[in-house]
């Protein structure tokens, strides 16, 4: 008897909330292609700031590079949070989805502005970028509100999401229209930052919160470190670009290159090491910091990418910053990187041993001999070089050291 395999159908669904505790739960194909724009936002983000920084404008680099990539990160996180517990891939979610994708491109399309106006003028000009981002929040709105509808259980939960996202964009539109002050305008940034950042927290006190899975909000932020990790790959192809056009292939050329992969490989290393799928299944309540701090290393790692590219400038002899903040535009974001795992680590597990306390102070010991190496005028290849120590210690005490993860933390 044969079987007919017919096209799929993506008729309307009740969203009624996925099973926490599905088996087999992996990203969606959807899901894949949405992570795409947000490749195409952080790139220009971090080759934006780059520029800038080269160029030695800091505070306009930090400023635009700090508002670019808490609109990325959390409108991916949202989009994510809220797939992984309502995802029904019937054609009204792969509808609003388009249209979120539609709104990071918008978004992404604004970011060259922020920097510009920052360099230029120090007036922050944010309004493509808000305008791509209310775009994607509306939707999610819309998305909330089918939520409520499809679970009575959990209506209260979904209603606080859509209200405190409803509330935050009138206010980033009137950010936009009012005729603010630079210092006002980042004023009021950071009260709407703290109402988004409040929403969820709100939110899942309720009715036990949302459905969402913990192994699958796993795997997607490792994604999405991946995507951010891809920063490193282009800065390291800038910087190893940067050599070949200026000295040919020369030894600086292979260390240059080996730096920029040893740096990206060893990030990722180091991001692994931390079983986050695991404690989360047993710690739900353990998410919301995990989730917000994931944020900060996210950017972390893009800003490690924009730091090869500043490193690049420098090298083509473009950059108008000497060696030493060219070194530390790549030594500080890893810096921070590895203080960030470690204490994303010790929260989740609840327990700190005592090999990492030794790979952290040998870590710190790398990165200031690599900065006083870049005071004392040593080769900037060399520096980059001596910056892949610092991931490598973590990963070789920890692989060498680690106990095994208690049944119970």
């Amino acid at each position: 008897m044969e079987t007919h395999i017919g096209a799929a159908r993506h008729g309307s669904r009740r969203m009624g909330g996925r099973d926490p505790r599905e088996t087999h739960r992996v990203a969606t194909p959807l899901e894949l292609l949405f992570d795409l724009t947000f490749a195409t936002s952080f790139s220009l983000a971090a080759s934006e700031a780059a520029l800038v920084l080269a160029e030695g404008h800091v505070g306009a680099a930090l400023v635009g590079f700090g508002f670019a990539s808490f609109a990325i990160c959390w409108a991916w996180i949202n989009f994510s949070w809220f797939s992984s517990a309502y995802d029904t891939d019937d054609w009204i979610f792969r509808l609003v989805t388009m249209v979120q994708m539609i709104g990071v491109l918008v978004l992404g399309a604004g970011v060259p502005r922020v920097f510009v106006s920052m360099q230029r003028s120090g007036h922050l000009d944010n309004s493509i970028m808000v305008l791509g981002y209310v775009i994607m929040r509306v939707a999610l709105v819309f998305q909330w509100l089918r939520a409520a509808k499809g679970d009575p259980a959990r209506r209260s939960v979904c209603l606080t999401y859509a209200a405190t996202i409803s509330i935050a964009q009138v206010g980033w539109v009137a950010q936009v229209v009012l005729p603010l002050a630079t210092s006002s305008a980042l004023l009021l940034g950071a009260i709407l930052v703290l109402v988004e950042m409040t929403g969820p927290v709100l939110a899942e006190r309720k009715a036990g919160g949302t459905p969402w899975h913990a192994h699958h909000i796993a795997e997607r932020h490792g994604l999405f470190a991946i995507i951010a990790l891809g920063e490193g790959v282009v800065g390291t192809v800038a910087a190893l670009s940067a050599v070949v056009d200026r000295q040919g292939s020369t030894l600086d050329a292979v260390l240059v290159g080996i730096a920029g992969m040893g740096l990206t490989f060893g990030m990722w290393w180091v991001y692994y090491l931390v079983p986050s799928a695991e404690i989360l299944q047993r710690h739900r309540e353990r998410a919301a910091v995990w989730g917000y701090v994931h944020m900060l290393i996210v950017t972390c790692i893009v800003a490690t990418g924009a730091g090869l590219h500043v490193a690049a400038y420098f090298i083509e002899g473009n950059a108008r910053i000497p060696a030493v903040a060219a070194v530390l535009a790549v030594a500080v974001p890893v810096a921070v990187f590895l203080a960030l795992m470690q204490a994303q680590s010790y929260y989740l597990l609840r327990r700190f041993y005592s090999f990492q306390t030794w790979s952290l102070i040998a870590t710190a010991g790398v990165l200031a001999a690599t900065v006083i190496a870049a005071v004392s005028d040593a080769n900037i290849a060399g520096c980059l070089l001596a910056l892949v120590l610092a991931p490598t210690v973590m990963v070789v005490a920890s692989e060498v050291r680690v106990a095994d993860i208690p049944r119970k933390s």
